[in-house]
């Protein structure tokens, strides 16, 4: 299992969280099976912004952005050259160190 560790966000978790992850899940996938709400409008379908993430260590061991997820991380809040969409970023064997932004262009958010 790959660790990863959430940085505080002030509504999703705001002590932080440390994670397990299977290799070949989503970082938006073990997220929502640890009870961390991000949210992902689109249902992990890669056709909106709301379940971005900055990761700050492990970048690298992520499987590769498609051209797909990179148009939509154009139109991210706040991207960052570690930007990736939780949904498509499938989670390998190193840790990894997570921060997920405050906001999100969501103009119909789930939670009310």
């Amino acid at each position: 299992m790959t660790q990863i560790v959430i940085l505080p966000h002030h509504e999703l978790c705001p002590e932080g969280a440390a994670i397990e992850a299977k290799p070949g899940e989503s970082i938006c996938e073990a997220l929502l099976r640890s009870d961390i709400e991000i949210e992902h409008a689109c249902e992990m379908s890669c056709a909106c912004t709301t379940c971005h993430v900055i990761v700050r260590e492990g970048f690298d061991s992520l499987s590769e952005a498609d051209e797909l997820e990179e148009d939509y991380l154009d139109k991210a809040w706040g991207l960052e050259p570690e930007s990736r969409l939780s949904c498509q970023a499938l989670v390998a064997d190193e840790d990894l160190v997570v921060e997920i932004p405050r906001y999100t262009i969501n103009h119909a958010s789930e939670r009310h």
